[in-house]
């Protein structure tokens, strides 16, 4: 079993966002904490319950010395623990990485889509349980659904969702979803409904009780979708989508009915969208965009809907999650040196190099 790791990084939390230029808009970033550490990421998570936000972070590879700067030495994969409301850091998991965490408040027990594994872990002493065994499926995306105490675990290569018990972390199948799985929402009424990311996007709907998709809604001229939020009341799904069928490709946010997925609605995004989410109380369904935007989109009724802000967040900011206590939003991001000119030819050329110890959390509300 793995021990709880105190982080012993500084960090830097400030009240303001430096260097983060505001649009006009009620949302604004509310705080930034510069908590570093080395090694990649995908999702965020906010347990709004046990106020504490959850990254997975990757390992890193042992960095040469130069004449100017010492060797940096490997770094594990882990699961990195924060304070929901200081951003704080509580600890971390060694050996637990992954893509995503989910956490289940009725049982204290927490799960990251692992590779090639999912980890369960005991939220109260921060230590693992117990690796789960997803056979041939590649977890990513991840979701607790408390309709059933079950998380649904989304693989790419598999096309499917494994389901896992989250009181006791067995198996109880896997889910054909028919697509490439990203990101998933639940009603907490026993539906599911899981956004697909293939060249012409699309929503599966699940029923939960037997564990088989119900229905396809296809997007017809939109694909490459990432994000998905649920307007449980209404009963709306908001679906973000990196690009539509006329040149150049738009990112658009495709709305429509959970219910028979009739098309109510497409509106531009700021950016190619890798997450969703929807606040019930002011009814607005947020997308974050890795060239460091947030759209803002407000549902005005059930059939009527219109974007209300784009927000500068920072760069390479794209995944995000949602305080239900306190509304917050909130994303991350690390800093990066020049990146290096595309490929002969055109298409995408790679990154810059990351800024070592520039890792940072922002937190956005009103």
């Amino acid at each position: 079993m793995f021990q709880l790791r105190l982080v012993l990084a500084a960090v830097i939390v400030v009240s303001a966002p430096l260097g983060l230029a505001q649009q006009d808009g009620p949302y604004k970033v509310l705080k930034t904490a510069r908590v570093g550490g080395e090694g990649g990421w995908d999702y965020i998570f906010a347990d709004a319950v046990g106020r504490r936000l959850y990254i997975p972070r990757g390992a890193a590879r042992v960095v040469a010395a130069t004449d100017t700067t010492p060797e940096a030495p490997a770094i594990p994969a882990r699961l990195t623990i924060f304070d929901l409301d200081t951003l704080k850091p509580l600890g971390e998991i060694a050996g637990v990485g992954g893509n995503g965490a989910a956490v289940d408040p009725k049982s204290g027990h927490g799960f990251t889509s692992d590779h090639p594994k999912v980890s369960m872990f005991d939220t109260k002493t921060m230590t693992l349980i117990k690796s789960i065994d997803v056979g041939a499926a590649r977890p990513d995306g991840i979701l607790f659904d408390a309709f059933n105490e079950r998380v649904y675990v989304f693989s790419h290569p598999t096309k499917d969702a494994t389901v896992i018990d989250a009181k006791d972390g067995a198996v109880l199948g896997t889910i054909d979803l028919g697509g490439v799985p990203e990101q998933g929402v639940a009603d907490g009424k026993g539906m599911l409904y899981v956004v697909m990311q293939d060249a012409v996007g699309s929503v599966t709907a699940v029923d939960v009780k037997t564990m088989k998709a119900t229905g396809h809604y296809p997007f017809l001229d939109k694909g490459g979708c990432n994000g998905l939020a649920l307007d449980v009341k209404n009963r709306v799904l908001f679906a973000a989508c990196g690009r539509s069928g006329n040149p150049p490709a738009q990112p658009m946010m495709v709305i429509l009915s959970a219910t028979g997925g009739k098309i109510l609605a497409s509106l531009p995004l700021a950016g190619g969208s890798d997450g969703a989410t929807f606040n019930p109380e002011t009814m607005e369904a947020f997308s974050t965009h890795g060239n460091g935007t947030m759209t803002i989109v407000r549902e005005t009724s059930p059939t009527s809907f219109e974007v209300v802000q784009n927000l500068q967040t920072m760069n390479g900011a794209r995944t995000v999650t949602f305080d239900s206590k306190t509304g917050h939003l909130f994303t991350m991001s690390q800093e990066r040196g020049p990146a290096p000119p595309p490929p002969p030819g055109g298409g995408r050329g790679p990154q810059g190099t990351a800024v070592p110890g520039s890792f940072t959390i922002l937190m956005v509300g009103k």
